[in-house]
């Protein structure tokens, strides 16, 4: 790489006049602007992305899963998710949330009816094909039972214990 002389540890320093040289930045509006420009202009270079990908995203994904699980234990490792989310807030939450998320949800239902019925079509035979113990009165600890046999069934779907 163009870089790799450089340590991270070392501070650039100038052959001719032996002082830290400060990394020049175009302004943070300027960058943010630019982005915005291109990023929202790169619907057509997204589209033709996903319709001739390198490899098919399965298989790039599934090769990549060393990677994610490496990833995912060093966020738990640096309790990222929990400070993520405190760095954040609920008024950031809230605001996407109601701004983008209230319009897009039910469009996102409406693309995704098919993949709901698909998704909860092996929990619905599991519990269509359970016999629960008998109901007791209300309030009787064999009702728990009832509860436990759903519970057991559901996971066993979930898990891949029900297949």
């Amino acid at each position: 790489m163009f870089y790799e002389h450089i340590k991270a540890e070392e501070p650039i320093v100038s052959s001719e006049v032996r002082h830290v040289m400060p990394l020049k930045l175009r302004p943070l509006d300027q960058i943010k602007d630019k982005w915005s420009r291109r990023a929202t202009a790169a619907g057509p270079d997204y589209q033709a992305g996903i319709a001739a990908p390198r490899q098919p995203w399965s298989q790039a994904a599934i090769a990549a899963k060393a990677a994610w699980q490496q990833g995912v234990t060093d966020a738990a490792g640096r309790d990222a998710f929990a400070k993520g989310v405190a760095r954040v807030g609920d008024a950031k939450w809230l605001k996407k949330a109601t701004e983008l998320g209230v319009a897009r949800y039910p469009e996102g239902v409406s693309k995704a009816v098919e993949d709901y019925k698909a998704g909860f079509a092996p929990y619905y035979d599991a519990l269509s094909k359970l016999e629960l113990p008998a109901r007791g009165a209300r309030g009787d600890p064999r009702n728990i039972e009832r509860v436990k046999a759903i519970v057991q069934a559901l996971r066993a779907i979930k898990t891949g214990g029900g297949k």
